[in-house]
């Protein structure tokens, strides 16, 4: 779990398999699938999409409020006055989230790897 500002809010994320759920139910799209597509903005800057970003945010968000209501993304967007998309900490928190939520083993091996 990880809490991000986003505008004026703190933001509660959690990378479970139920935030991947909630992506492909109300995106329609694989949320690892276009996790991976992210990893081309080292190469290409240009193709970095925020909205992607705070989609994924919105997730694992849901997520974190399990058994809570939760607003439709497009209501949740509408809660943010305004939104920082160049504050770094936005970006590199929600995807370190989703690295560390969905890829636990890989990110373990690969730190004991290093040592």
């Amino acid at each position: 779990m990880r809490e991000l500002n986003i505008g004026d809010q703190i933001v509660r994320v959690r990378a479970t398999p139920l935030a991947l759920l909630y992506y492909k139910q109300e995106f329609k799209s694989d949320l690892m699938g276009d996790l991976t597509k992210l990893s081309s903005i080292a190469d290409d800057p240009t193709k970095l999409d925020m909205l992607a970003i705070l989609q994924m945010v919105w997730a694992m968000a849901k997520a974190d409020s399990f058994g809570k209501p939760f607003d439709s993304f497009e209501k949740w967007l509408s809660t943010f006055e305004s939104i920082d998309l160049a504050d770094p900490t936005l970006l590199v928190g929600a995807v370190e989230e989703a690295t560390e939520g969905f890829f636990r083993s890989g990110v373990k091996g690969a730190i004991s790897k290093a040592n």
